[in-house]
């Protein structure tokens, strides 16, 4: 019996990853791209597949062994797309991801097609973070200023607490005149008058 598993009880456990968010989100948007190019692939030769065998009236797909991949990308369309991938917060690499597979549903687009409706996502994606990032901004400048100031608001009317047209209760107790009648939503509470 070998005693090493023993001994290595006090050792580090593996680090699990070392990967910033930003990376993790690039590769993960990345190899959904290639997962729903490799599928787009697979249907368009399933669909020319359909054609032939009824053009022809024989299948001999049975024969014909997997095909390599047809179509991939050119290593500068694949750097433009990693760079917008680098932008994409990782909050919103989950709806990216399912907007782009919504679209691959909706479309069926061919091979050539994925890569541009996937660059059209991630601008989409983009725009959205863009506009929530300006309406956070908008509502943290109007909480972070002070209470009470209002000095970014001009008025155009005055208000002069000591204008002689502007009625009191205590100006209608000392004349002894009843108040103005409540609005109708309070009730009217009066004293019973004493004779």
């Amino acid at each position: 019996m070998s005693l090493i598993p023993w001994l290595r009880w006090n050792e580090a456990p593996p680090r699990l990853s070392s990967r910033s968010p930003a990376e993790m989100v690039l590769e993960t948007l990345m190899m959904e791209l290639a997962g729903q190019m490799r599928e787009a692939e697979r249907q368009q030769r399933e669909r020319s597949n359909a054609v032939r065998k009824i053009c022809t009236g024989v299948d001999y797909s049975w024969l014909a062994s997997a095909p390599r991949p047809a179509y991939d990308l050119s290593p500068g369309e694949r750097l433009q797309l990693e760079g917008v991938c680098a932008k994409i917060h990782p909050s919103y690499c989950g709806p990216a991801i399912l907007r782009f597979r919504q679209l691959m549903a909706e479309l069926e687009p061919e091979v050539q097609e994925v890569a541009r409706l996937f660059r059209s996502v991630l601008q989409e994606v983009l725009e959205r973070m863009k506009q929530e990032e300006e309406a956070h901004k908008l509502t943290r400048q109007w909480s972070l200023r002070p209470r009470g100031s209002l000095g970014t608001f001009k008025t155009r009317a005055r208000i002069s607490p000591f204008a002689s047209d502007i009625r009191t209760i205590s100006e209608d107790v000392e004349r002894d005149t009843p108040p103005p009648p409540r609005a109708w939503s309070m009730p009217e509470f009066r004293a019973p008058k004493e004779d």
